[in-house]
Parts: C-alpha cells; sequence; structure tokens
C-alpha cells in the first residue's frame, strides 16, 4: 500500500461519502426539459461544480441566481435515493475529529441535510459553496478547509471523485487521491492515486503528534 503521511483529510461530499447520483440526474434532467436544455449537456458538466457555475455555463441568457435559488430548494426537499457511499463511515470513525472536514460545492443546508439522511456524523466545521467566491476547480474551497483544520496544504490529503475536485486540490498543493465512483479512470489521471472505492483506503493514527498516514491500495 502507499503511505501519505499528513495531519488532515479532506473529503468532498457526493461520490465520495455520499451517493447522490439518481437524485442529482432526475433533479438537473427536469430542470433541463423546462428550459429547454438537453439534460446530457447539462450532467456532463454538472458534477462538482457550485450550481450556480453549471447554470452560468450552460444556460448564461437566465437569471443564474435566482434558478440556483431553485434549484437548491428542490434538492434540499428531494432525498430519494440519496444513499450512504459504502464504507464512507468506517473510513470517517478511524480519523481524530480534528483531522478531517468536508469541502463540498453544494450550499450548507443541502451538506447537512445529506449526511443527517444518511446517518453520517456532520463536521462542527465544513466548507460549502457559500464560503468561496470561485467554486472548484479553483483551489479556494480547499484551502479554506485546509485554514479551518489549523493545517498546511502540503499536510492536507484530499478525498474527490471529479476531475474540478482534483484540479482544485493539486492546485491547492494537496495530495490528492481519486475515488472512481463516478468517473472512469481515464478522467482522474489528474490525482496522486486512484482507488476503485473507499474500502481501498485506510487511515492509522498513532504515527506521532497530530499526524497519521493515509494508507492507498496499490
Amino acid at each position: 500500500m502507499k503511505s501519505l503521511g499528513c495531519e488532515a483529510v479532506l473529503f468532498d461530499l457526493d461520490g465520495v461519502l455520499v451517493d447522490s447520483t439518481r437524485a442529482v440526474v432526475r433533479i438537473w434532467s427536469e430542470w433541463a426539459k423546462r428550459q429547454g436544455i438537453q439534460a446530457e449537456r447539462i450532467l456532463e458538466v454538472a458534477h462538482g461544480r457550485r450550481t450556480i457555475e453549471t447554470v452560468h455555463l450552460v444556460a448564461p441568457h437566465l437569471d443564474a441566481e435566482e434558478e440556483t435559488r431553485e434549484l437548491e430548494r428542490v434538492e434540499i426537499g428531494d432525498l430519494d435515493g440519496v444513499l450512504e457511499v459504502e464504507g464512507a463511515l468506517e473510513l470517517i470513525s478511524s480519523i481524530p475529529d480534528s483531522g478531517w472536514t468536508v469541502v463540498t460545492s453544494g450550499p450548507r443546508a443541502l451538506a447537512s441535510r445529506r449526511l443527517e439522511h444518511v446517518g453520517l456524523p456532520r463536521p462542527d466545521r465544513f466548507i460549502a459553496a457559500e464560503d468561496v467566491t470561485e467554486g472548484k476547480p479553483h483551489p479556494d474551497a480547499y484551502l479554506k478547509g485546509a485554514e479551518i483544520l489549523g493545517a498546511s496544504p502540503e499536510d492536507c490529503v484530499v478525498i474527490e471523485d471529479a476531475p474540478s475536485g482534483i484540479r482544485a486540490g493539486k492546485s491547492a498543493g494537496m495530495t490528492v487521491v481519486a475515488v472512481a465512483t463516478t468517473h472512469d479512470e481515464d478522467d482522474l489521471s489528474e490525482a496522486d492515486a486512484i482507488v476503485a472505492s473507499l474500502a481501498d483506503i485506510r487511515v492509522v493514527t498513532g504515527t506521532g503528534g497530530s499526524r497519521f498516514e493515509v494508507r492507498v491500495r496499490d
């Protein structure tokens, strides 16, 4: 196994800890139909991006803030098919409470709702869409995640599933482990390591001070 020494693990949410694919596809497809836009075009770019940035990309003629408010309202109320990613609770539970957080492109209310729905703990502090002016692939979200944990970027390991999130983590100067849950491995090639599932990641504590190891199956 590859061993990655670190002080903090920063988890993306959707596709890493929470499987929301069915809800995301359903909600965006219904919105696309109302707007007369091909759903496939939206789904190609939506994953890992803030809603407002996706709306800007696919429908620049619309009021992005108004559409975002409505889409997020629908998402918060639609949890049908939203599930814990297998192994998420076990992995989180193996990390010291002060050594992990969530960095998501979704709004805080939606992230909290999905974590609660699937029975995963919500960190005391985490980074959501409202906390940044530029979403992934910009590094700001991950840099803020490191800041709230008091860790330097080079001492952080990011767990991601989307190319935009991988680029964000790498641009922040962090080590990135990609989980091939929503994208093919070819799309995740910028990551430092790629695993098939969370079961391929282990955390070993007690290596001295606040540091611990993330071990990734080769």
